[in-house]
C-alpha cells in the first residue's frame, strides 16, 4: 500500500513551445454562441467557460515603487438554469487594516447577451449588481451579479486586481466544475523577481517563454551649495530592465467532477501557483526567501505573532494554578488544562496560524482565532511541565499542503509528546477531544514545530475505528405492519460530529427529519443520554413504527432485515477513479437485529451468512443470521480501516461496497403455514 506522501506525489514534465494563441476579445459575442444549445463535448453541462484569459504583470510607480496587477478577463454560456450561478462573480481580497496595505479590486466590462427577435440584446451591469462585503478583519470579497440572466446567455466581464503584496501570484484555476473551452495565463515578471512554479492536478497546459524590455523613469532633485542662494535642479532618469514572459494555455478542459468521499476536489483541479523565491535590484544582494518546509516553518515560528506570543505566559498563571489545584495525576493535569481553555475561550471562526489580537487580549476577552486559542493552550501545557508543540495545519477547505509555501498553512493545533507517543490537542472545538481534533482540521499532515524551529512531518489522521452501533429490535404482523425499538450509540468521531450536527437543533425539528430520513417511519419515547458529556458515548433510542418495508405477496411476507438502515446506492459507481476516497476517519458500524415474526407464519428464506475482507486491509464486513422458533437474530459488522483510500485501490473498494449493499438488501421470506 502506497503511504499517504506518495498518493500526491504529482511529477508532471511541460515541454516549453511556442504556440499561437487563440484570438477572444470582449464584446465580440457571436449569434451562434447565444444560439448553442448544449456543450459540444459535454451535453450536461449546465453552463461552460468560451474563454478566460488572465495576466499578471508589475506596474512601477515614484510614489508606490512595484506593483501586481492582475486581469481577467472570462466568456461564460449558460444552458440551463442551474448554470444560473456563474453569472454571479466573487472576487477575494486582502482588505487590511489601511488603505494602504488594501488590496484593490474593479470589475468592468460586464454584459449579458441574449437573443431577442434574431437580434444581440446587450444588458450592462449596473451599479446595485456590484457591491463588496467585509469577510474579517483582514479579507473582503467584491461581487457582481450579472442582470437579464436567461437560459442561453452569454455573459462576459473583466476584474482586475491592484496588490503591493508580492510573495504569491494568484493561483490560476484552469479547470472548474463547468467546463472550459480556453483557458490563459500570462506572468511578465521583471527580472528583479524569481518565483517558484508548481502545478496541481492532472492536466498539463502548454507552455512558452519569451522576453521584452521595460523602463522605469524617475526624477531626481539636487540642491546647489555655495556662498549664493540654494538652488535645487531637477533630471530625468531611466532605468532598463528585462521582463520575463511566460503563458500557459490548456484548451478543451473537461469539468472537475464532484466524487463520493472526496476531501476537496479544488485539491485535484488543475492550477498554477507561483511562490517568490528571491529578489536582486540594483546595487543590492540578493534576498532569498523560504522555498522549503524547514526555513518556511522557521519563518513562521519566529514572527512575534507566532512564536512571540507563544513564549507569553504571565497572563495566564494566577488562573493556571487555581486550575491545577489538588491535581498530581498527569493526564489528569492535561485534561483539565485543556477543558479550561475549551471552556473559557470561544473561537470566532477566523483560521489562522498567526495571532491578530494576540493571546494576552483574547484571553482577556475570551474570544480569539484558532492561533490565539491554540497557541494559549499550549503555553499553559508548557507552563504545567508537558513537552507541548504548535503543529501547522491546512484545513480541508484550504486545500493539501502540496508545495512550500507559507499560505500553504492556515491552522494550528497542539501535540503533546510523552514516550514518544504523541497526543493531538484543539481547544477551538467544545466537542473535540484529545486526539479528536475536530473534523475540518483532519487533512492529512501537519508540521510539528519544536522549540529550536526545526519542524517534523505529521500524521494528522485517526486510527481509531469510530463506532456506531445498533441494536435493533421489532415484530412483523400479518398485514407487515413493523412495529419496534431502536436504541443507537456513537463514540469518537461519529460522537463528536453528532453533538456538533444535532445538539443546537429542536427535538421536533430533527424528528421529523430522521422520520423523513428513514422511510416515513413514525417515531414516539425518544430518549437522548450523554448529550454533553463528551467524554462518554452519546446515546439515543426510540420506538417506531410504519408500514413501507414489507412486500405481502400471497401467503408469502418479504423483508430486509434491516429496514430503513441499509445502504441502498453504491457511492462507487464510476468506473474509474482519479482522486483518493477519503472518508475522513475509520469507523466500524454494528448492528444487533432482532426479529419477531408474526404468529401463523414460518421462515422459508434467510440470507446465507457472509464474511467479505479486502485485500491491503481496506474494508470487512461480517453477517451472521440464526432462526430460533419465531425469532430471528441477525449480526451484522461494518469496518472501514484506513482514513484514506489510494486510487490505484479503488477497485477493490468499489467491489467491496458493491457485495455489501447488494447483501444488506437481500430479504428474508416468510410462509404462512
Amino acid at each position: 500500500m502506497k503511504s499517504i506522501t506518495q498518493i500526491f506525489c504529482f511529477a508532471i514534465l511541460f515541454n516549453f513551445v511556442s504556440i499561437q494563441a487563440q484570438e477572444f476579445e470582449l464584446g465580440k459575442v457571436s449569434v451562434k454562441e447565444i444560439e448553442e444549445k448544449i456543450h459540444s463535448k459535454d451535453t450536461t453541462a449546465a453552463a461552460a467557460i468560451l474563454y478566460t484569459k488572465g495576466k499578471t504583470f508589475f506596474s512601477y510607480s515614484e510614489e508606490d515603487g512595484f506593483l501586481m496587477v492582475t486581469e481577467v478577463e472570462t466568456r461564460i454560456k449558460i444552458y440551463k438554469k442551474e448554470g444560473y450561478e456563474w453569472a454571479n462573480k466573487t472576487v477575494e481580497f486582502y482588505s487590511g487594516t489601511s488603505a494602504s496595505s488594501s488590496e484593490k479590486v474593479a470589475f468592468s466590462k460586464s454584459v449579458t447577451y441574449n437573443l431577442v427577435g434574431g437580434k444581440i440584446e446587450k444588458t450592462k451591469l449596473k451599479s446595485d449588481g456590484e457591491f463588496s462585503e467585509k469577510v474579517n478583519k483582514y479579507w473582503s470579497v467584491a461581487k457582481i451579479t450579472m442582470p437579464n440572466i436567461k437560459e442561453g446567455s452569454v455573459i462576459e466581464y473583466k476584474y482586475t486586481i491592484t496588490s503591493p503584496y508580492k510573495s504569491n501570484l494568484p493561483e490560476w484555476k484552469f479547470q472548474t466544475k463547468i467546463p472550459v473551452n480556453y483557458s490563459e495565463y500570462e506572468t511578465k515578471i521583471p527580472e528583479y523577481y524569481q518565483y517558484n512554479t508548481f502545478f496541481k492536478g492532472f492536466l498539463a497546459p502548454t507552455i512558452s517563454k519569451t522576453s521584452e524590455s521595460a523602463e522605469i523613469l524617475y526624477t531626481t532633485k539636487e540642491r546647489g551649495a555655495g556662498f549664493g542662494p540654494v538652488t535645487t535642479t531637477f533630471s530625468n532618469g531611466k532605468t532598463t530592465y528585462k521582463v520575463n514572459i511566460v503563458k500557459f494555455i490548456l484548451k478543451d478542459v473537461v469539468a472537475v467532477k464532484d466524487e463520493a468521499y472526496v476531501n476537496n476536489i479544488e485539491n485535484y483541479s488543475s492550477t498554477v501557483l507561483h511562490d517568490l523565491a528571491s529578489t536582486k535590484f540594483p546595487n543590492e544582494i540578493v534576498k532569498m526567501y523560504a522555498t522549503d518546509w524547514e526555513s518556511i516553518v522557521k519563518t513562521i515560528y519566529d514572527n512575534d505573532n507566532f512564536g512571540g506570543e507563544l513564549n507569553k505566559k504571565s497572563y495566564f498563571e494566577d488562573d493556571l494554578n487555581t486550575v491545577l489545584s489538588g491535581i498530581t495525576d498527569k493526564n489528569k493535569k492535561l485534561i483539565a488544562i485543556f477543558e479550561y481553555v475549551k471552556k473559557r475561550m470561544n473561537w470566532n471562526n477566523y483560521n489562522a496560524y498567526s495571532c491578530s489580537d494576540g493571546v494576552r487580549t483574547a484571553y482577556k476577552q475570551k474570544t480569539g482565532n484558532t492561533a490565539e486559542i491554540n497557541l494559549m493552550l499550549a503555553s499553559m501545557l508548557q507552563s504545567a511541565g508537558f513537552q507541548a508543540m504548535p503543529v501547522l495545519v491546512s484545513t480541508r477547505s484550504n486545500g493539501i499542503a502540496f508545495f512550500p509555501n507559507k499560505s500553504a498553512y492556515n491552522y494550528v493545533i497542539v501535540a503533546v509528546e510523552d514516550d514518544n507517543k504523541i497526543t493531538l490537542l484543539d481547544a477551538t472545538d467544545k466537542y473535540s477531544l484529545p486526539n479528536e481534533i475536530p473534523f475540518r482540521a483532519l487533512n492529512w499532515l501537519g508540521r510539528l514545530i519544536r522549540k529550536d524551529g526545526s519542524s517534523v512531518t505529521i500524521d494528522l489522521m485517526p486510527k481509531m475505528l469510530s463506532k456506531e452501533n445498533t441494536f435493533i429490535n421489532y415484530t412483523i404482523d400479518p398485514s407487515g405492519m413493523i412495529s419496534g425499538k431502536i436504541r443507537k450509540q456513537y463514540s469518537e468521531y461519529n460522537a463528536q460530529i453528532f453533538r456538533a450536527r444535532y445538539l443546537g437543533v429542536k427535538e421536533e425539528q430533527y424528528l421529523e427529519n430522521l422520520e423523513n430520513e428513514y422511510n416515513k417511519i413514525q417515531i414516539s419515547d425518544y430518549l437522548r443520554n450523554n448529550a454533553t458529556e463528551i467524554y462518554e458515548p452519546i446515546q439515543e433510542s426510540f420506538s417506531f413504527s410504519g408500514g413501507n418495508f414489507c412486500d405481502v405477496v400471497g401467503d408469502k411476507i418479504y423483508i430486509a432485515p434491516m429496514l430503513f438502515l441499509a445502504s441502498k446506492k453504491n457511492p462507487f459507481n464510476q468506473e474509474s477513479r482519479e482522486y483518493p476516497v477519503d472518508f475522513g476517519y475509520p469507523y466500524q458500524d454494528k448492528f444487533a437485529i432482532n426479529i419477531e415474526i408474526p404468529a401463523g407464519y414460518a421462515v422459508e428464506t434467510i440470507p446465507t451468512v457472509a464474511n467479505i475482507q479486502t485485500a491491503e486491509n481496506i474494508c470487512g464486513f461480517k453477517y451472521n443470521i440464526q432462526v430460533n422458533g419465531n425469532k430471528i437474530q441477525i449480526s451484522i459488522t461494518q469496518d472501514v480501516y484506513m482514513s484514506i483510500v489510494n486510487p490505484v485501490d479503488y477497485p477493490v473498494l468499489q467491489e467491496s461496497f458493491k457485495k455489501i449493499i447488494e447483501k444488506q438488501n437481500e430479504k428474508i421470506v416468510l410462509k404462512k403455514v
